[in-house]
């Protein structure tokens, strides 16, 4: 009977990530025991597929997806592409971890490929980073909205988005039913209170 080692050497799996995908990679960092994966946009279905499929890695599992806003990323000295989808993948049969990242090539249309058919839990993660970042996943077969309402403007994850939003919902008595309308919240600025009594709760 053979079993499989209780965890693999992080530096281990990023050699052998190295051999794997080749120039498919952009970069291989490892940082803290975490391997990270970075990948070019056109590479991104490819490399997600090898990472599943090939011996050596087998990461059968997508444990997470999301979008990353990089607007004012390190107090605006950052000059690369603002989106961008991370993803992280278990191998349940060799024990091990990796960090999957990719940059969407447009920063106004981020347009990305899906990876839903190689697993199918990318499903609801695709649509939330759809919905809160804006983010298109291309050959996914139901992608709308997840969290917001169906009649929201924008996307709240992005760092351009307004606290207040865009529009605001409201029951119409006269309609009777409900509608959208601009924001009629003012921006307000919050300061601390300050107790100006010369004596407070009591003491001198």
């Amino acid at each position: 009977m053979t079993t499989t080692p209780f965890a693999i050497d992080p530096a281990a799996l990023r050699e052998t990530l190295a051999a794997v995908l080749g120039d498919k990679a952009k970069s291989i960092e490892l940082r803290l025991d975490e391997v990270t994966v970075t990948v070019k946009p056109a590479d991104y279905l490819t490399v997600a597929q090898m990472l599943r499929d090939a011996p050596g890695c087998k990461f059968e599992q997508l444990l997470d997806l999301c979008g990353v806003d990089y607007a004012d990323y390190r107090n605006g000295e950052y000059d690369g592409p603002r989106y961008a989808v991370v993803s992280h993948l278990l191998s349940v049969s060799l024990n091990q971890r990796v960090r999957l990242k990719v940059f969407c090539a447009d920063d106004d249309l981020p347009v990305i490929d899906s990876i839903n058919h190689l697993w199918n839990s990318a499903n609801w993660f695709e649509r939330e980073a759809f919905d809160l970042y804006g983010i298109v996943f291309e050959g996914h077969d139901d992608l709308r909205r997840i969290l917001t309402d169906y009649g929201f403007i924008g996307h709240p994850f992005r760092k351009d988005f307004p606290v207040s939003g865009y529009t605001e919902m409201r029951y119409d008595p006269e309609r009777q039913r409900v509608i959208y309308q601009p924001v009629t919240i003012e921006p307000r600025e919050i300061t601390p209170r300050v107790i100006r009594e010369d004596k407070y709760g009591g003491l001198q």
